[in-house]
Formats: structure tokens, C-alpha cells, sequence
């Protein structure tokens, strides 16, 4: 009787083999978050903040301090809690204050926590007050207090947990309580990017992502991202495919100004939804003073959303400014939206 002679696909004899292959070790989304300090490009004054607290805690051989990063969205306040747990060689685990919903699913994160383990809380300042309660003696005191039974039967039980690292991010600081606030040790802010840091980052997510791009075209780029790291590789994304489909491959000037005009996003960087925001604010109420709220009411738009991610750019660039009595367009949103310029703009 003949052998049978088998034949294997490469997929299968990898699946059969056990062995752990190269392609097994590559990751399934390409990142584009540098992954140590010396990677990091920009806000330089929090890294070297970060630099010399995690080599003074290296050498005591100790956790770091509670971290606190506040500023607008897509800055890097996640990329960085991830530096710290990797710098620190410690695990890194995330979660969000509106997703800790009960006193129970925080305390079931603190007790997984090995020594020196990182918690990351993005959006720390929507943390119900309940569940924030817990946080203050496990931050200080690394225990947290179980109550058993209830009313005369009540009993108090403190767990003793590991010494770990809380990182929080918040976009609303404001919003932050006192207490809350005052138990970290490190509280840093991070600002907008500014176009030489922004075109070093296209340049290395360029790479990353193995597309071709050009200094013009890595300048037009950062000039149209609202100095927000997030964006610009967003925006990158976008361009690519645009060259990939209509263009040579190769990201110009030109390639993102055309690209870019599709999006709806100017020379300014500002969006379809910023444009709609001044509009209302020009067209609707003369040019302010016009409350937040009826702003909102206005676009059809959440209140948070604007203040969160539409005003801090505008507010940034003098499109906008806040006053007592509410926002108000400058003479320079004026200009750039084509409409003629008020002979007077009391502020």
C-alpha cells in the first residue's frame, strides 16, 4: 500500500507546529504611541518632569508618585500613561471614571494590582462621588475599607493592596474635587503642539505607516492639525489613501490640500463643525456675546462637546474669546469665514 504523502499550507503548519513564529509576534493594530520617554516628541518640560521622577523612583526602588495629566483631548495623556508602565517595567491597567460605575468594580481593579502595577483613569473628573470616596485611602493609604451587614450588625474591614501607580487624565480639571486633586503628587498640564514637534511626529508616524511624504508636505500637515498630535496622524490616515487612489504615493503639499479639502478641514485646521460654531456666533448673535447654551441649542450639538473639543483650539488662535456675559467672534474669525468685520467690537 502506497504512503500517503501529506502536504501542509503555511497556515496550517503553523497552527500544528506549536512554535511561536514571527508573524504571531507582531501586533494586530500598527501603534503609532512611542513607547519610551526618549521616543516622545514635544512638552518637554512634563517629560523631563516624568524622566527625573521615574529615575529617583528606580533608584529607591519604589512606585512613583500618583500622576495627574490635564489638558484637551488627543495631546498624549494616554500615550504617556503607557511610557510610565513601560519605563517602570509594570503592568499597565486602563479604565475610565464614567465606566466605574459602583464602589465594587473599583475595588475589584485595586485588588488585581501587583506592586508598582500602573491604573490609568482617562476622564477621571466624571468619576461618580461614590466611587471617588474609595479612591482617596487607596491612594493615600494603599487599603481600602469594606463595610460588612448593615445597620447595628455593621462591621468595617480595611484591606491592605499593593503599592501601585494611578495615573488620571482629565480634560475639565475644574471639575476635579479638591481632595481628589490634592493626592497627587505630580500634576502636570499639556498644551497644543507646536508645528517643528508636529512635523518630527508626521514624519515618524510616515514611517510607521511606510508611506512617502515630504517636508512640504509634513508642514502642511501640522499647520492643518490643531497643534493635536491625534489629529495630525488622523489627517495622515486620510492623506495616504488619497495619494494611494489618486495621486503617485507620494504625500505633497498639494496632495494634502486637496485631500484635506474633501474632509472639510482648512488652512486653519478648522473643521466643518468649527466653521458651523463662529457661523452661529456671527450670523445668529451678531458676533456675541451669545451663551454656551444657546450656542449649543443653535447647532443641535452636546454643550460638553463644544467646550471640550471646539472652544480650547478656537480660544487658542483668538477666534473666539469668553467673556461674563458669553463667547464672542474676533475680527479675525470674521475675516476668515469672508464676512465683512464689525466697524466695532466691544469687548
Amino acid at each position: 500500500m502506497a504512503d500517503h504523502i501529506l502536504k501542509y499550507s503555511s497556515e496550517e503548519k503553523r497552527i500544528i507546529s506549536g512554535s511561536l513564529l514571527p508573524e504571531d509576534q507582531e501586533p494586530e493594530i500598527l501603534s503609532l504611541r512611542p513607547k519610551r520617554l526618549a521616543d516622545y516628541t514635544g512638552q518637554s518640560e512634563v517629560v523631563e518632569t516624568l524622566q527625573i521622577a521615574i529615575e529617583a523612583a528606580k533608584q529607591r526602588k519604589e512606585p512613583l508618585d500618583h500622576v495627574l495629566f490635564h489638558g484637551p483631548p488627543g495631546l498624549g495623556k494616554t500615550t504617556l500613561a503607557h511610557i510610565i508602565a513601560n519605563e517602570m517595567g509594570s503592568h499597565l491597567t486602563i479604565t475610565s471614571g464614567p465606566a466605574l460605575e459602583k464602589g465594587g468594580d473599583l475595588i475589584g481593579i485595586l485588588t488585581h494590582l501587583e506592586e508598582g502595577d500602573v491604573l490609568f483613569v482617562d476622564e477621571i473628573h466624571r468619576t461618580p462621588k461614590t466611587v471617588e470616596e474609595f479612591l482617596y485611602p487607596a491612594m493615600e493609604d494603599f487599603a481600602v475599607d469594606f463595610v460588612f451587614d448593615k445597620g447595628v450588625h455593621a462591621r468595617s474591614h480595611r484591606y491592605a493592596l499593593k503599592r501601585f501607580v494611578l495615573v488620571g487624565a482629565t480634560t475639565r480639571v475644574g471639575l476635579l474635587s479638591a481632595p481628589l486633586r490634592d493626592r497627587f503628587g505630580i500634576f502636570r498640564s499639556l498644551d497644543f503642539y507646536n508645528e517643528k514637534d508636529l512635523v518630527q511626529i508626521t514624519m515618524r508616524s510616515a514611517k510607521l505607516l511606510k508611506v512617502a511624504i515630504d517636508e512640504e508636505g509634513a508642514l502642511e500637515l501640522s499647520k492643518r492639525s490643531r497643534g493635536t498630535p491625534r489629529i495630525v496622524n488622523r489627517l495622515l490616515k486620510r492623506v495616504r489613501d488619497y495619494s494611494q487612489v489618486r495621486g503617485d504615493g507620494t504625500i505633497s503639499k498639494k496632495t494634502v490640500q486637496t485631500a484635506l479639502a474633501l474632509e472639510g478641514v482648512d488652512e486653519k485646521g478648522l473643521t466643518r463643525l468649527d466653521r458651523r460654531y463662529l457661523k452661529a456666533i456671527i450670523e445668529f448673535y451678531k458676533g456675541g456675546p451669545a451663551g454656551i447654551e444657546a450656542i449649543a441649542a443653535t447647532l443641535q450639538e452636546e454643550t460638553d462637546t463644544l467646550v471640550d473639543v471646539v472652544e480650547p483650539y478656537l480660544l487658542k488662535i483668538g477666534l473666539i474669546t469668553r467673556t461674563s456675559s458669553g463667547r464672542r467672534a474676533s475680527e479675525s474669525a470674521f475675516e476668515h469665514l469672508g464676512f465683512r468685520p464689525q466697524k466695532k467690537i466691544t469687548w
